[in-house]
């Protein structure tokens, strides 16, 4: 109970730090890195490659997360290792056994799908996703967290000529530089309730993400209607329990209406309007 408690309060704090960031990164509703500088007084464009903007975007408001913690009475511990999870560990000051996992994501708006984003992964469903008390690719073990979070950012890219990237400029330039992207919209969110019924990212055992913004924002994803309970069995069993296909074969579980299926439960508790857009 006092977990709970102490969930819904941090929730409610990390959804008011989330709606607070936009204004801390953007001007005039584009971002506010424009390169990077040298010793000379060089500065060199960013990149559009999505794996650089996420990184870039995490190190600019690693400040404000330290901030965020410290008002809220927390202190952060970051991950030891590059792929470990989560990214950020918050431990309640005074009550170390109160601990809350975070995720930094990032994506862009799909310029296909109007509404639409690109999606992210959750974590890992494996080992320390099964196993509870494991400790193999994460900063402690699951069961130790009291929530699991993600704090996400969408964005719109750009369009910038490619040539841009290969500038040079100087500090006092640096407001002439394109901005790589725009229009930022911030999050917080448990994952399981943003999370779909698919893999994240090709043969890697990663949870993926629904992907139509305004369900991402409500918190309405794949389980929302079925709990974290079901969400933690089906993700235990992705890609592992067998369940009947056509003609009596068998088939790897990889749908949530084939888990609830299984397990003699109504469709009702498939939220299927978080589904994928048609077409993608």
């Amino acid at each position: 109970m006092e977990n709970e408690q102490e969930k819904n309060i941090f929730a409610k704090e990390l959804k008011a730090f989330a709606a607070s960031l936009a204004e801390q990164i953007a001007v005039n509703d584009e971002w506010t890195v424009r390169g990077f500088i040298d010793v000379f007084r060089n500065v060199y464009t960013i990149s559009s490659d999505t794996k650089i903007v996420s990184k870039i975007l995490e190190l600019h408001l690693f400040p404000n997360f330290l901030i965020f913690a410290q008002s809220i009475g927390y202190k952060i511990e970051l991950a030891t290792f590059q792929n470990w999870y989560p990214d950020l560990t918050f431990i309640k000051q005074g009550n170390p056994n109160i601990k809350f996992a975070v995720d930094l994501k990032t994506t862009y708006r799909d310029e296909k799908y109007p509404g639409f984003c690109n999606g992210f992964t959750l974590g890992s469903h494996g080992e320390y996703f099964i196993n509870r008390t494991s400790t193999k690719n994460i900063q402690y073990p699951y069961n130790d967290y009291s929530g699991h979070f993600c704090l996400g950012i969408i964005y719109t890219r750009s369009e910038i000529d490619k040539l841009e990237e290969t500038r040079r400029y100087t500090v006092d330039e640096v407001e002439d530089i394109p901005a790589v992207i725009r229009n930022f919209t911030f999050f917080a969110e448990e994952k399981w309730r943003i999370a779909s019924d698919k893999g994240g990212s090709g043969n890697t055992a990663n949870i993926g993400s629904i992907q139509k913004i305004d369900d991402i924002l409500s918190g309405n994803g794949v389980f929302a209607k079925a709990g974290e309970e079901l969400f933690d069995d089906y993700w235990a069993n992705f890609g592992k329990m067998e369940v009947q296909a056509a003609k009596g074969q068998y088939k790897k579980l990889s749908s949530f209406p084939e888990y609830l299926k299984y397990r003699g439960l109504p469709m009702e508790l498939n939220n299927s309007r978080a589904g994928k857009v048609k077409g993608k």
